[in-house]
């Protein structure tokens, strides 16, 4: 090996802020998301459940990133996506009306559209019955 030392990836991050979508499967990166969705996921769900056409989608998400049977590469992407949508930061702030979703929505659409086949019936089944005990509040 040479005098030169090998450049390792930087995976330092603050945990308030964005986190880059290729640290998404670092193991800090996975721990720090499900802090943020465990304190996050369910306040922000009970605010918008009723005016995000996403609401079932992300419930699954939430649901199968919980399952011990989740590949643990899926569960980190699902975090990930999970943890973009609790952050207060968005590249579309979610208070501007008709778009402030829009971003949340199109992240759960392509995470379901690589990952779907993680969402089992059983996931969409809780995630049914969650949205309509929510809807029912």
């Amino acid at each position: 090996m040479s005098g030169r030392k090998k450049a390792s990836p930087d995976v330092t991050f603050d945990p308030r802020s964005v986190i880059s979508p290729d640290k998404a499967l670092v193991p800090s990166v996975i721990a720090v998301n499900e802090e943020r969705v465990a304190s996050g996921f369910w306040p922000k769900i009970r605010k918008v459940a009723a005016r995000i056409p996403f609401a079932r989608d992300a419930l699954s998400v939430w649901h199968c990133a919980r399952d011990e049977e989740t590949p643990l590469a899926a569960k980190g992407m699902m975090l990930a996506a999970l943890a973009y949508f609790v952050m207060p930061v968005d590249v579309v702030p979610d208070f501007i009306a008709g778009l402030g979703f829009t971003d949340d929505a199109a992240v759960f659409a392509a995470l379901v559209a690589v990952l779907g086949r993680n969402l089992k019936p059983k996931h969409r089944q809780a995630a049914q019955q969650d949205l309509d005990r929510l809807q029912g509040d």
